[in-house]
């Protein structure tokens, strides 16, 4: 069969290129070919499970890579209430926190996976799964290849995404490095939104401890991001939701990297040294051991201490002001240093991919005609939040009528 369209990846903007296309125009073949036995894997572990669909809040300070480049065309165009119209319009009711996150209204990313398989088998896409696109040639039509059949197609929308999440989700990279080697320009991946390694074994005596923190990172020593949330101390380094957020630049930069934790940002340091100064009037019976009880985690406020060369069985009486400016420093500044991250497997999007300068603002390959890019496969990656999804949901859209608008000016 000649396809009009073949989408290649059957997740997040390639189901959405598929269903997006046939509703424009019903009578189209379409297919979908997928690696892997069934569509969605990878989509349905977004959100802790509870798939966080969308931003209120999507624009281009939310994104990294080319996407100056494409960003004012696709996210006008296709906005986060063009998403929302469009998953109203396949059962899925979606809902707003304070933050901006959008979920289903269910909370199960599985409710997502199956509207968008139920709405492209229904709207007449057909599905072809257990079929890894190996090479891919272009004659007067596109040439899709497997180990073991042969497609053909008028147009391709790849949406084969790239490294995070690792193999089992069916993120290999190896159609990326198959445009590669035709002589389509990539930029260096990275593994983005992921857990920190740090140097030390801080990280491991404090190993399961969360707490609220200012994150940030510094690049030989000058900040390069800052964010707010809860920090979860683990036996390899850092986590949590800031930590995933400023994580991108960890195996992209070169230089010195730190993450500086600042404990009680209500606090500046001259404030917090008056307090400390106090507890130590207040509490100079006790022993240093629990001189920090009460005001933040004991633990992590024992580490502290002996940081500060302090023995935590002395007697709180006997901290001297060097003490507590020292004690007062850390708490303001407790870094870390960055030596690398957890890694693609679990990272939740890769950075870098197919450079935006091969690509026209209507995501059409400038070497490959008839050929368009949607999703992680660019090099577009969005913050934590539903920046990426928005991404892969506005991008299939596009790429989908970009393709139909191709069909159409042929006949």
């Amino acid at each position: 069969m000649l396809y009009d369209i073949a989408v290649i990846g059957g997740g997040a903007a390639g189901l959405t290129a598929a269903i997006y296309a046939k509703k424009q125009q019903p009578q189209l073949n379409i297919a979908v070919f997928e690696a892997l036995d069934r569509v969605g894997k990878k989509l349905i572990t977004t959100g802790n499970g509870r798939c966080n669909i969308t931003n209120r809040y999507a624009d281009v300070s939310r994104y990294h890579g080319g996407v100056v480049n494409l960003f004012e065309k696709t996210f006008s165009e296709y906005s986060v209430d063009k998403v929302v119209a469009f998953f109203g319009e396949i059962g899925i009711d979606v809902v707003f926190e304070d933050d901006g996150r959008a979920y289903p209204r269910s909370y199960q990313a599985s409710s997502v996976v199956d509207a968008l398989r139920f709405a492209a088998l229904e709207n007449g896409v057909e599905i072809i799964c257990n079929c890894k696109i190996a090479d891919i040639e272009k004659g007067k039509v596109f040439t899709l290849k497997t180990n073991s059949a042969t497609y053909n197609a008028k147009t391709v929308i790849a949406a084969t995404g790239l490294l995070s999440g690792g193999k089992s989700v069916g993120s290999c990279g190896s159609f990326y490095e198959l445009l590669k080697s035709k002589g389509v320009k990539g930029e260096k991946l990275t593994p983005a939104i992921v857990q920190i390694k740090t140097s030390n074994d801080i990280t491991k005596q404090l190993k399961g401890i969360k707490l609220n923190a200012d994150v940030s990172l510094l690049l030989d020593g000058k900040r390069a991001r800052k964010e707010f949330g809860e920090v979860l101390f683990t036996d390899y380094g850092l986590s949590g939701p800031p930590i995933l957020q400023v994580s991108r630049a960890v195996e992209r930069e070169n230089g010195d990297k730190k993450i500086s934790l600042d404990l009680l940002p209500e606090y500046n340091f001259g404030g917090l040294c008056d307090i400390l100064c106090e507890r130590r009037k207040n509490l100079s019976k006790r022993t240093n051991d629990n001189f920090l009880t009460g005001f933040i985690n004991k633990r992590v406020g024992q580490v502290i201490l002996k940081l500060c060369n302090i023995k935590l069985t002395d007697a709180v009486s006997n901290l001297l002001d060097s003490d507590i400016k020292n004690i007062a420093n850390i708490l303001k500044k407790f870094e870390f240093k960055a030596v690398g991250t957890t890694g693609f497997a679990n990272s939740q999007v890769t950075a870098g991919g197919i450079s935006v300068s091969e690509l026209y603002d209507n995501l059409e390959c400038k070497k490959i005609k008839g050929l368009f890019l949607a999703g992680e496969v660019v090099d577009i990656d969005g913050d934590c939040g539903g920046f990426n999804l928005q991404w892969a949901w506005c991008s299939g859209m596009l790429a989908a009528d970009s393709a139909t608008k191709l069909l159409r000016d042929q006949i």
